[in-house]
């Protein structure tokens, strides 16, 4: 009953994942209501949620244009279960500026495969990857997602080697004119971000620990099936669905090599999972295990979200 729901991409479907990421928004702020006595707050409220819902329009975007999943409303979906699993994250202004960015440039990236404007593309991924570094340091990993963008499909040409770099100095120029513009020590800001912590031992309550356990357990799940049933997709999509793959893992490193360490930092695998998830999801299979696989999920990311309240 629930797949039948969201077989279809209708306005319908849509207008009931945006209404539910609305309603797990706000059910998360209201727990503080002292943002409500400023208007600016107001307006980084209004901001945080634009970029939370335009995130989830380009993660469906980037899935539906290049072919890695059906006219479904799955993908928005499992993208709103994903981020139940982690609700602090609806109030990290730098993680959700990131890993919009990042999107971006991973748009960018699985749309080479047209081979059509690739020097512009790995131009304009690298340049978001840095823009998204500024906001989490780290970020600056996924800048070999591009050097692996440009080994499928266009190394023969040593110019596409040498864009990701003058996207860096572009990018950095930026970054010090506004340095010097704010007063900000740059340095110092630098310097505070590179720091890394592979400990993970941040935990404040249970259930945090639980939301991750479960959240890796099932996204073990996903992954493992992609790389069972990669052989027997479409070729066409095979570089498509490794980007996908490399996404996530690099998502990963990102939460592993981070200091401030927290769940939230996970946000980075959210898009890319829930490609995985849709894809595994639209497989040809028994319709009662594509039951079992979303209820379970939609219940899992419920009790994650109400107990980390």
């Amino acid at each position: 009953m629930i797949t039948s729901v969201f077989k279809k991409s209708t306005p319908l479907n849509f207008s009931l994942v945006v209404f539910l990421i609305l309603v797990f928004f706000f059910i998360f702020q209201i727990r503080d209501l002292a943002w409500t006595n400023s208007l600016i707050l107001i307006f980084e409220k209004v901001g945080l949620l634009s970029i939370l819902l335009a995130s989830a329009f380009i993660t469906n975007f980037i899935s539906k244009k290049n072919g890695l999943s059906k006219d479904s409303s799955y993908i928005i979906l499992f993208y709103l279960l994903f981020l139940l699993f982690f609700p602090t994250v609806l109030d990290n202004t730098n993680l959700l500026l990131a890993n919009f960015f990042l999107l971006l440039a991973f748009r960018r990236l699985i749309s080479l495969q047209s081979l059509k404007a690739s020097k512009e593309k790995i131009f304009d991924a690298s340049l978001w990857i840095f823009v998204a570094s500024l906001f989490h340091f780290w970020s600056i990993i996924y800048i070999v997602l591009v050097f692996i963008s440009i080994i499928f499909h266009v190394a023969r040409d040593y110019r596409n080697w040498i864009l990701p770099f003058i996207a860096l100095i572009a990018v950095g120029t930026i970054f010090a004119f506004i340095t010097i513009i704010f007063d900000i020590n740059g340095i110092e800001y630098i310097s505070r971000s590179v720091k890394t912590n592979f400990e993970i031992n941040y935990f404040t309550n249970n259930y945090q620990n639980g939301a991750l356990s479960i959240y890796a357990t099932v996204a073990l799940f996903f992954v493992i099936s992609m790389f069972s049933t990669l052989s027997n997709r479409p070729l066409v999509l095979h570089t498509s669905y490794k980007k996908v793959i490399a996404s996530f893992f690099i998502g990963v490193l990102i939460f592993l090599v981070s200091s401030n360490k927290s769940n939230d930092l996970l946000v980075f695998t959210i898009a890319p999972l829930a490609m995985l998830a849709t894809s595994h999801i639209e497989m040809p299979q028994v319709k009662l295990k594509q039951e079992m696989v979303l209820a379970v999920l939609i219940l899992c990311s419920l009790f994650a979200f109400f107990s980390q309240l």
